[in-house]
């Protein structure tokens, strides 16, 4: 998956914008809250998202991807990680990840910035 596909497919997502809260920094937010990280380490496309409501869970992309996935930085304890978009993980995986980032975001948000669609 591309980061143009990535960030595509993030948009798409009801009530879902592009923020740049940090000069060279893009993510992609629902309401006021951000459910993507969007952004290249060494020169490699990478996708930050919620993976689970703690680091043990979240853990289990860092198991199951070990060259692809990580805890991200400053944000890992709380269940994010950052993934690989161009390797092993396979692209429906990222964007069930991407779903589940966004689903638990959304649950989080005041019922008045939640999307109606």
């Amino acid at each position: 998956m591309t980061r143009e596909e990535m960030l595509s497919y993030c948009l798409a997502k009801p009530g879902a914008w592009l923020d740049q809260p940090w000069e060279g920094d893009e993510v992609v937010k629902v309401g006021s809250r951000i459910f993507a990280f969007l952004g290249s380490a060494d020169g490699e496309a990478r996708v930050g998202v919620k993976c689970g409501p703690s680091r043990e869970v979240a853990d289990e992309w860092v198991h199951r991807f070990p060259e692809d996935a990580r805890p991200s930085p400053y944000i890992g304890r709380s269940g994010w990680n950052t993934l690989r978009l161009d390797g092993d993980i396979p692209d429906d995986e990222l964007r069930e990840a991407l779903d589940g980032s966004y689903d638990a975001v959304v649950a989080k948000l005041p019922k008045r910035e939640r999307p109606t669609a």
